[in-house]
């Protein structure tokens, strides 16, 4: 438990499957999370100091139809993997490690998560002084659309793409709520990843351009 607390603390706001031998395990709040979504038994078990903790699991192999439901409950989930052999293992815990974190707006590893007529946009909004800017990134076919503008503007393309999960400055949330309401999945990032010269160059070196210029509104 010492080392799923670790990996939790990392991930707080993802449930967190825990693999354990041939299951997938999930405990405390995400057991209870993970048990409503996915109809499996919650169980309890002692926790050493503490009383009890919620449990739930399912078996390893069933993750391809257990993950895509928790995302499209609208969960993060984050997939902590065993990294060697237990019977290899020096000591009494087996090494493990987060190798991937899947959101509602970032989908990779399985297409059936995937609506396979529907376009999948994940969305970044930057509240500047005195204008809002917006990024598109379709992940299904890698079609990339950036507009500004004031609020209004930025609500009606965000209607109109309807992104699977929004990205935008901590601290914001009020201002949020406010331009654009409450019916959008949204995840917070510090302020420092939304640099202008960190992201231009990103965005250069993606493109394959030197500057941003001249750079149409979409790529492929």
């Amino acid at each position: 438990m010492g080392q799923y607390n670790e990996f939790k603390a990392k991930y707080p706001d993802a449930i967190l499957l825990f693999r354990v031998g041939d299951f997938y395990e999930t405990f405390g709040a995400d057991a209870i999370k993970a048990s409503s979504i996915l109809g499996i038994t919650l169980t309890r078990r002692a926790n050493g100091s503490a009383a009890h903790i919620e449990l739930a699991g399912f078996p390893h192999h069933a993750i391809d139809t257990y993950l895509p439901k928790l995302v499209r409950a609208g969960e993060r989930v984050a997939i902590c993997e065993q990294l060697e052999d237990p019977k290899m293992a020096k000591g009494d815990v087996v090494k493990r490690g987060v190798i991937e974190l899947v959101t509602p707006g970032v989908v990779l590893g399985d297409a059936n998560m995937l609506a396979v007529k529907e376009n999948s946009y994940l969305a970044s909004v930057y509240f500047g002084k005195s204008i809002t800017g917006v990024a598109f990134l379709d992940i299904s076919t890698g079609e990339f659309y950036v507009a500004e503008g004031d609020d209004s503007y930025v609500d009606k393309l965000l209607s109109n793409l309807s992104p699977k999960e929004v990205i935008y400055q901590r601290g914001y949330e009020d201002r949020f709520s406010e331009a654009f309401g409450n019916r959008l999945y949204t995840y917070r990032l510090e302020e420092w990843v939304f640099s202008q010269d960190i992201n231009r160059e990103k965005l250069c070196r993606q493109f394959n351009t030197k500057n941003l210029s001249r750079a149409h509104s979409r790529h492929s």
